[in-house]
C-alpha cells in the first residue's frame, strides 16, 4: 500500500513538473518592423509580456504563431494558456497572426484558428492599427467545428487582442 501511495505522488510530481515544462506564458522582447506603403514602415520594441493579458484574453502580433491548450469543463472554456509544442492535438487551438507584404508595401493582414473541438469556437478580436490612437473593434467569424478559420484585413495591424472565447450553442 504504501509504494502505491509512494508511487502514485511521484507519478503526480512528475507529470505537473512535466506539464509545467511546456508551457510558455511570456514572449520574449523583441522589434516589431512592420512594412506600410513602400517606403514607410512602422517599428515597435514589444517588451517581454505575458501573451494573456487578462483570464482567456490573448494579444498576439504579427509573426507570432501560437499554441493554446484548452482546459474546459461540459461546454464552457476555463483556461487557456499557451505552449511550446502541441503535446495535446485534441484540445489546442492554433492561433497565427501573418502580414502579407510585396516591395516592402502591405497587402494583407491575416488571423488564422485552427478549432481541434467537436463544437464551434467564438471569440471577439479587437485591433490596434498604425495611423490610430486607439482600439478598434473588428468583426470575426465563428470557427466551424474541427476547421480552420480565416480572417483577412487591408490595415497595418500592430497587434490583436483576442477574447470571449466560447463555444456556440
Amino acid at each position: 500500500m504504501k509504494i502505491r501511495t509512494f508511487l502514485t505522488i511521484l507519478l503526480t510530481i512528475i507529470s505537473v513538473f512535466a506539464f509545467a515544462q511546456n508551457e510558455k506564458t511570456n514572449r520574449e522582447e523583441y522589434t516589431l518592423k512592420l512594412p506600410v506603403n513602400g517606403e514607410q514602415f512602422y517599428e515597435q520594441k514589444v517588451f517581454k509580456s505575458p501573451y494573456f493579458v487578462k483570464e482567456n484574453v490573448l494579444q498576439i502580433y504579427p509573426g507570432e504563431k501560437l499554441f493554446i491548450e484548452v482546459e474546459t469543463t461540459k461546454s464552457e472554456i476555463t483556461t487557456m494558456r499557451v505552449v511550446k509544442e502541441n503535446l495535446n492535438p485534441k484540445k489546442t487551438i492554433l492561433v497565427e497572426f501573418t502580414q502579407t507584404t510585396k516591395g516592402n508595401k502591405s497587402e494583407s493582414m491575416m488571423l488564422k484558428v485552427v478549432n481541434p473541438f467537436e463544437k464551434d469556437l467564438e471569440y471577439k478580436a479587437m485591433m490596434y492599427i498604425v495611423g490610430h490612437d486607439k482600439w478598434i473593434d473588428t468583426n470575426v467569424y465563428p470557427v466551424r467545428a474541427k476547421l480552420t478559420g480565416f480572417e483577412m484585413w487591408s490595415d497595418v495591424i500592430i497587434t490583436l487582442v483576442l477574447s470571449d472565447w466560447k463555444f456556440k450553442n
